[in-house]
């Protein structure tokens, strides 16, 4: 019976969420399936994939054969490396210890470069949020800009109160005016009666027209 190892497709519309299996190569895709080696989510980033190792290793000893996907998953995870590595134990090349210590090594570099591909996307998240944030602080200033004349126009209007001010002052000095008016006048009735003082002669020449009558 042939083997294939397989994804089958789980998950909601537009959110796909697989499962990697060991499967009859004459079964339907979602059908029956051997063995459920592990899973696969590429709606993170990186993709999630949780595998047995050692159980698709032995799937491929006994001649299953990957799809491109699968094959590629199973690569990603070190799965074919291990294959490789025991094929060389079971030829005399290197020893289990050997072959062991190759893949951890390998699952080391491996995790090296997970973390920084991580470590890289955090960065990427961290600098375009803080460029959002520093685009909304510039869209805030300019908008505080464009509405700050709106705000001190009422320091425009300080010269109408000066205006209302000399307004008002002028009016004080018309109401003021009058008095000085009647000042004058009474300055003139107050000549008028002095005048009749300096004419107090005019009786003298009376009594000398009429001192002859006395004689």
């Amino acid at each position: 019976m042939p083997v294939k190892i397989r994804l089958q497709r789980h998950g909601k519309k537009g959110k796909p969420f697989y499962w990697v299996v060991a499967a009859d190569a004459r079964a339907k895709r979602d059908g029956k399936f051997l063995e459920k080696l592990g899973t696969y989510n590429p709606n993170t980033n990186p993709a999630t994939i949780e595998l047995k190792v050692d159980n698709s290793v032995k799937w491929l000893e006994n001649g299953a054969q990957p799809t491109d996907t699968a094959r590629a998953i199973l690569s990603y995870k070190g799965v074919l490396l291990k294959h490789h590595l025991n094929g060389g134990v079971r030829k005399g090349a290197l020893t289990e210890e050997q072959a062991q210590a190759k893949f951890e090594a390998w699952l080391k570099d491996k995790e090296a470069a997970i973390q920084n591909k991580v470590d890289g996307l955090d960065k990427a998240k961290a600098d375009a949020r803080a460029k959002a944030l520093e685009h909304e602080k510039e869209v805030s200033d300019k908008r505080a800009a464009s509405l700050l004349p709106e705000v001190e126009a009422p320091a425009e209007e300080a010269p109408a109160e000066e205006a209302e001010a000399a307004v008002e002052g002028e009016v004080a000095a018309e109401a003021e005016a009058p008095a000085e008016e009647v000042a004058e006048p009474a300055a003139e009735e107050a000549s008028a009666e002095a005048a009749p003082a300096e004419e107090a002669p005019a009786p003298e020449e009376a009594g000398e027209e009429e001192a002859p009558k006395a004689e």
